[in-house]
Order: C-alpha cells, then structure tokens, then sequence
C-alpha cells in the first residue's frame, strides 16, 4: 500500500467513525475547569500527514513540519509521511483569570505554552534552527523561525484590569495586534497545516515572524457599541526579538453578520533568523549564534467576514451558518539600525547582512466556512503573496546593494495556496478532521529549492494531506 492510500484509508475510517458516534459518543470533560475565577484549559491536536515534498519532522518546530513551501530553509528532500501534531490548533496548556474585584472593575490574567504533543517539548523554533546548524539542505529536519523559542511560557504570559465602561489595559507578553486579528479573520482558523496566516507568523509580525508576540508590552482596548479600538505599546529588550521599540493600532466594528477590521504596525528592529548552514559548508554556526539580519517593518491591513444564519425552517439553535471571508496586508521590510541582541528565547545572534533598498510584500486572502448544526463544517481558503526585488549588504552596514543577480531569493516572486478542509465536532471538546493543502512557490521565492535558477525562474511546489483529532477542554 503506498503513502496516498494511507490517507484515503483514514477518511474512509474517519467519515465510518464520525457517522457511528454521532449518535453513541458521551462528553466526560466538563463544560469548564474553573474554580473562583480561575480556569484551566488546553488543547492537544495530533495525527497523520503525507507531503509530497519536505523534511522530517521536528520535536520543537510549532507544528513538527513544513507544511508549506513558503519556508527560507529550501529544505526540500523528497516526499514525508509522518505522525503530525497541530495542524489545526497549536497544541497548549493555559490559565485564565477573570475575578471581578470592585464594582465593575475585574482582574484578568493569562498564562499559556505551547508543546510538541508527539515529543513533550516545548515549542522551540529557535532550537530546530540551532540543531540543523552542521546540516545541509537536504539533509535537515523541519527547521523555521517564529516567536516561541522554548520559553516557559512561549506563547502569552499577562496580567491587567478590565472596567465596563473605561476599557482594559493588560501589560506582558502579549500577541501582537495583528496576530490577534488574524484570529477572527483566517478562514482556517489559523491553522498551521492549512493556512499560510498560522503557519508562518510572518503576517502576525509584519514581516518578521519573531514580531509576532512582543514582550514588555502595553495593550488597551476599548468598545463602544460595534465599534472597537485597541492600542499597543512596546520599548522592546536586548533578548526579546525585538530590540527596538514596536507600536500598533486596531480599529473595527461588527454590524449585523458584517466584521471589519484595520491594523497598522510598526517594529523597530525585529531579529529575523536565517538558515545557519552557509553555502560552502563552512563554520555552519557562526560566532555568537544563530545568523540573523535585523529589520524595521511596517505593516497596513485590512480584512473583513460576514456570516449568513440559514434558518434552514427550523430554530436559531439549529441553524447552519455560512462565514466568507476576505483580506489584505502590505508590508515593509526596512534597514533596521541595531547590530547586537538575541532573538526570542535568549538565543545569541550573528547579523551578518542588511538590508540596502526596502522588501515589500503583498497579501490577499479569502475563503469560505460552512459549519453545520450536525457537527460538520466545511473550509475552504486560497492565499496569495508577492514579492518586490531587493537588495542587501554584507555585514551590519554594507552598502553593496547585492539583489537578484547575485542572489536568486532576492528577486520579485509570489507564494500560492489553496486548502480544504472537512471537520467533524463530536461535542464541544472533541472533533476529527481531514484536509488538503497545495502550496507553490515562484522565481525568487522559490530560489534554492532544486531545480531553481540562480536568478529570475523556478518554482516549487508541495501537496500535504493530513488527518487528526483535537481534544479541548
């Protein structure tokens, strides 16, 4: 039996045991495990997926593989087939607080990390970078940045108050503002093995994916009817990714089954970590650390949804429920000043390239979601990127202006995606779900993948198919 078949076999066995416990299956987790304010809650999402192309999969990288073919390590090695973990849902463990202390005014607090449910390990991004450092593409496993880089608590880690009428205002580690927004407005829910928006924190970070989650920061946030805003603030850290100062600003509104939303932000200084393994194979891991170049970005985004209520003659409670979904960022990759720090988790850096003339990027994306009153829901996305031509200079102030002539990923190329996914909830704490994810790579984006050109032309391609179960409690 070949890998494909696998695959077939399970939906067959997935929609075989979806129709049997539709009538038969009992939900022992309560509702929720909350004692005077305080609430435990977690996810574990694990199964199977087969990729026509990749690498082996990882014990730290969120997520375990590349699911995608937008990925800086052109690690390619042929095709995968392999226990998967979170493709839906980044598997976590996390406390909620939510105490009201004085007349309207209610402590909140979150503390919540992110793991590998096939290893035990904390997410750690960082690390399967370091650990692919004496390997060459083709002989790495899975391996990518991203803000959690094995702290105890990688992904939120905040406290704050909250009043009715005067807002709240939170102060930690926090999402940033454009990540948080994502979250409503990615049809696949940011889904790592089927949404460029969750496996990639690049959107989330404006174009850095370790300026997804900003430590040291300020967040308020205020609504008024459908309207609300929200204002973020952080003087960065030495060890935070962000080494410079970083700012942002939501505003948006719910009217009827209409949601919008516009986000701007602006980082100073993210670390954006590279392949450790040079191109001649020499001192794969450079002094101090990791290999890193240092950008300012901004970012302007907007994005919408509107959900239909199909009666279907019967009561609300019973409704199907159609969402549509629609979106754009532009974003900046500029020269960023600082030349020493670490990246998230207080991992060293070398910066070792600058950028000369700026990176823009380009995104749109849509889809649909059909969720049905049975327990079935239906997704569908497609995602789009483009890519300017570019150019950078070697060291901490180069000037050389070196581009795509010289260096192939530099040159102008686009990133396609599209996805499905079916989804059965047997309950609110347990569902299985199948999916297909086909992801392409163009010109310069595609640089270095085999088969690709040194300068203007190539693509990549990469097919994932993936069946698991979640469990949430």
């Amino acid at each position: 039996m070949n890998r494909s078949s696998y695959l077939t076999g399970a939906a067959i066995s997935l929609a075989m045991v979806c129709a049997t416990a539709q009538a038969q299956m009992k939900d022992p987790i309560p509702d929720s495990l909350s004692l005077a304010g305080v609430t435990v809650y977690g996810t574990v999402d694990v199964g199977y997926a087969y990729q026509s192309s990749g690498v082996p999969l990882s014990s730290t990288l969120p997520g375990g593989l590349e699911y995608q073919a937008f990925t800086t390590t052109r690690n390619f090695a042929g095709s995968v087939s392999s226990a998967a973990e979170s493709g839906l849902e980044q598997s976590k463990i996390g406390i909620r607080v939510n105490e009201p202390i004085a007349d309207d005014w209610t402590l909140i607090a979150q503390a919540e990390t992110g793991f590998n449910p096939l290893s035990g390990h904390l997410t750690d991004a960082c690390a399967s970078i370091a650990d692919n450092g004496a390997n060459a593409q083709g002989h790495q496993t899975a391996n990518a940045d991203s803000s959690r880089c094995g702290q105890a608590f990688n992904s939120v880690l905040m406290g704050g108050v909250s009043n009715k009428m005067l807002g709240t205002l939170t102060i930690g580690r926090q999402n940033a503002l454009e990540l948080s927004t994502l979250a409503n407005y990615d049809p696949q829910g940011l889904s790592y093995a089927f949404s460029f928006l969750g496996y990639s924190g690049f959107n989330g970070g404006a174009g850095s994916t370790e300026g997804a989650r900003w430590d040291n920061s300020f967040k308020y946030t205020y609504a008024s009817g459908p309207v609300h805003f929200s204002a973020m603030y952080t003087g960065g850290g030495y060890d935070t990714g962000t080494l410079g100062s970083a700012f942002g600003a939501n505003l948006g509104g719910t009217f009827g089954g209409l949601s919008i939303d516009a986000v701007f932000q602006n980082e100073n200084s993210v670390v954006n970590l590279r392949s450790s393994f040079d191109d001649l194979g020499v001192n794969p891991l450079p002094s101090p650390g990791l290999a890193a170049y240092i950008s300012d970005d901004t970012l302007y985004s907007a994005m919408g949804k509107y959900t239909f209520d199909l009666a279907n003659g019967g009561p609300p409670s019973a409704a199907d429920k159609l969402s549509v979904y629609a979106g754009y960022t532009h974003l900046t990759k500029a020269h960023g000043p600082y030349t020493t720090g670490e990246a998230q988790g207080a991992y060293p850096i070398s910066v070792g390239i600058n950028i000369n003339n700026s990176a823009v990027y380009n995104m749109e994306w849509l889809g649909a979601k059909y969720a049905m009153h049975n327990g079935w829901s239906y997704t569908a996305a497609l995602y789009h990127i483009n890519q300017n031509s570019w150019t950078i200079g070697l060291g901490t102030t180069g000037t050389q202006g070196i581009g795509c002539a010289d260096a192939g990923l530099l040159c102008a190329g686009d990133f396609y995606e599209a996805s499905a996914v079916a989804d059965y909830a047997f309950n609110k704490h347990y569902d299985a779900y199948l999916g297909v994810n086909y992801s392409e790579v163009t010109d310069g984006l595609a640089n270095g993948f085999p088969g690709t050109t040194v300068g203007t032309s190539g693509s990549q391609s990469q097919t994932t198919g993936m069946v698991g179960f979640r469990v949430r409690f």
